[in-house]
């Protein structure tokens, strides 16, 4: 626990609280100190006196509920940031030994293969002008699962020690989504449009479980899912009068997203320019603009087992098509109602690279906030740090919409 005091002491923060039911998490002072406020019980501040030991009990095992800092989070950043869409994604926490909670060797994109690390699933509000962490889920890999046939007893009989709960058991990182933006709804937030790149789109389930919600949705798909082309129609086939009737199937086999997209042909892969982006350019502005060329096309609904309905629904869709020969390899995103036949290209790029602003985010959460180095290893000190973090950045951000639009933000 000693870092977490010098990670967080790299900002300056004053004045700013969270309140929640009963008590109030405030950062004070140019330390960057911690303090809880009780309710009718007057001030007291963390860690003030070098006493770490207070501020690691506070972190790690005091039992304050995260998730009401986290309502009071996201209705001060929804009125500031007026969010065009809720943006999910993970991130790891990197780890040399195997005592910390749901600690497993498994993928993270944050070292680019499969490690010995956490992963925390996120949820954040995204607009083009700022976006904020506002709800977190801790992954807990099979390993750590007691009824799971993957089960490791050595992990498992950690889950008393770094304080698992009973009921927590594993659940894929697409349900943590959608179990954070039931949450984040149930706090009177509703933005209509979900965001989230392949790791979530691959799951038809996440998709559809953002169509029962009502949440229209942009999200990335890889180029090997497989999908009709938006003109296919199921067809039914004729009834001989003996078993059961016949379904509605497509005549032809699906094709690969990436088949799909090569079909369209190069000439009508579109070129769109959605951002500025941070080299010299000759533009207004003097930085070059975001630029490439897109296909788009409509598809079926890629990958769902269920039994195809009468008609099935079209997706308008995205490709990337890069310069050269025809791709070897297809960036996709599939849309929902809320993208139309007649929605412009260019907003549907705009959409599908709105995600790019997590990367951002998780680089000054970890890299200068101290997101990753907290050395805890308890479960509820992990949402506790993870809380506390996100309210530190969206202090940050709130000082930078604060400041003048064409000055020179805050590092």
């Amino acid at each position: 626990m000693g870092d977490v005091p010098l990670a967080w002491r790299r900002r300056g923060f004053s004045g700013d609280s969270i309140q929640t039911a009963g008590q109030t998490i405030a950062v004070h002072g140019s330390g960057s100190r911690i303090g809880l406020l009780l309710a009718g019980t007057g001030s007291r501040r963390l860690g003030e006196d070098g006493n770490r030991q207070e501020l690691a009990h506070f972190v790690t095992t005091s039992p304050w509920d995260p998730s009401h800092i986290r309502a009071r989070l996201v209705w001060k950043m929804e009125a500031v940031i007026r969010p065009t869409a809720m943006v999910f994604d993970d991130t790891g926490f990197l780890k040399d030994g195997d005592a910390s909670a749901c600690v497993s060797r498994q993928y993270t994109g944050t070292a680019g293969k499969v490690t010995n690390c956490q992963v925390g699933v996120s949820l954040h509000l995204t607009s083009q002008h700022a976006s904020a962490a506002i709800n977190w889920r801790l992954f807990l890999p099979q390993t750590w699962a007691a009824r799971s046939p993957k089960a490791d007893p050595d992990k498992v009989a950690r889950r008393t020690a770094c304080g698992i709960p009973d009921d927590i058991g594993h659940v894929e990182k697409w349900q943590l989504a959608l179990d954070m933006a039931d949450e984040t709804r149930s706090w009177g937030i509703d933005v209509p449009l979900a965001i989230a790149d392949a790791g979530y789109g691959d799951a038809a389930t996440f998709r559809l479980g953002l169509a029962a919600r009502g949440l229209n949705h942009m999200v990335g798909i890889s180029s090997t899912l497989s999908a009709q082309p938006g003109e296919a129609v199921p067809v039914t086939g004729d009834c001989s009068g003996r078993g059961r009737p016949p379904v509605a199937e497509y005549p032809d086999k699906p094709r690969s997203v990436k088949q799909l997209v090569i079909a369209v042909s190069r000439k009508a892969a579109k070129p769109v320019q959605w951002r500025e982006g941070s080299r010299p350019g000759t533009g207004r502005s003097d930085l070059k603009r975001m630029y490439s060329r897109f296909v788009p096309c409509g598809s079926g609904l890629p990958d769902v087992k269920s039994p195809a309905p009468p008609t099935a629904p079209c997706c308008p869709s995205a490709g990337c098509w890069p310069s050269g020969p025809p791709p070897t390899t297809s960036r996709s995103s599939s849309g929902s109602p809320i993208c139309t036949p007649t929605t412009p290209l260019t907003t549907l790029v705009r959409l599908a690279t709105l995600r790019w602003r997590i990367e951002h985010d998780y680089r000054e959460l970890k890299q200068a906030l101290g997101l990753a180095h907290f050395e805890g290893r308890t479960w509820n000190g992990w949402h506790h740090h993870v809380t506390l973090v996100s309210v530190a950045h969206a202090f940050c951000t709130l000082q930078r919409l604060a400041k003048d639009p064409k000055g020179t933000a805050l590092a």
